[in-house]
């Protein structure tokens, strides 16, 4: 995004492509928004707890609940097989990648329990573009999905299709439990996590510090997911807000709203 000329007020709409408990809200470009579309009142009060202005941020339910292509018509495996989704996140210190990527990405290659979609972050092959080459060696696998460029990655298809998450801190976790199913969380640095509210989406499933205990955690994932499941609907009731419907509209409003306002200025 462009640096803002400081004697031009700021008229642009900030919005999320996700929510979590890591969100990056300090900024510059979200406090220079015009406005600030966040899904729920408790992400709208992490941003007014900073000092930011309350005219400026906005609660309007999860836009992409309402997303209605989500889900692919063409079966992406020929049988009914549970689908595993591994999305790690991009940034190397927030990532299983870096140290358990081709691990995780050969165990699920190797295994004939489960369907495999491979879809990390989009932005992780430009810190890491060995993702390319390693996806490519299992691509060819009739029960493993890669994907690296489609927008099946950002409008919810593989978290709807999903039967077991298996990720770190990505906010695709939320997203995916807007229905809740079993999580496996990846935690190759062994984090002293519990109370630190960064990782309160950790509470949602079991999290793996040992690389050998990562088939294990999977078989057992949808066994213990009652365990889960109550912090799994606390979690993104609170995160998301609204998901039966109306969020894109009430985000579209609040966008006309901006735009007449700054056309009233010209």
């Amino acid at each position: 995004m462009p640096r803002l000329l400081p004697w031009l007020p700021p008229r642009f709409v900030k919005t999320s492509h996700g929510v979590g408990s890591m969100s990056a809200r300090d900024d510059p470009r979200r406090k220079a928004a015009n406005r600030t579309l966040v899904p729920s009142e408790q992400e709208r009060g992490t941003y007014l707890a900073r000092g930011m202005p309350p005219d400026r941020i906005v609660a309007t339910g999860y836009v992409k609940a309402a997303f209605r292509h989500r889900r692919s018509a063409k079966p992406l495996f020929a049988n009914n097989r549970p689908i595993v989704l591994y999305a790690p996140h991009w940034q190397p210190h927030r990532s299983s990648w870096p140290a358990w990527g081709r691990l995780v990405v050969d165990l699920l290659a190797q295994q004939s329990e489960w369907n495999v979609i491979l879809a990390p972050h989009q932005r992780l092959v430009e810190r890491a573009p060995e993702v390319r080459d390693v996806l490519a060696r299992v691509s060819n696998l009739p029960h493993v999905h890669c994907d690296l460029d489609s927008f099946s990655m950002v409008d919810g298809s593989y978290t709807g299709l999903a039967d077991i998450y298996l990720g770190d801190t990505s906010s695709q976790v939320i997203e995916y439990l807007m229905r809740p199913r079993p999580v496996v969380f990846l935690d190759p640095a062994a984090r002293d996590w519990h109370d630190d509210p960064s990782y309160a989406m950790w509470r949602a499933g079991e999290v793996v510090t040992d690389a050998t205990g990562i088939s294990l955690a999977l078989s057992r994932a949808s066994e213990c997911h009652s365990e889960y499941r109550p912090a799994q609907i606390e979690l993104t009731a609170d995160a998301l807000g609204d998901v039966t419907g109306g969020g894109a509209d009430r985000a579209a409003e609040e966008v006309l709203r901006v735009l007449a306002t700054s056309a009233g200025r010209g």
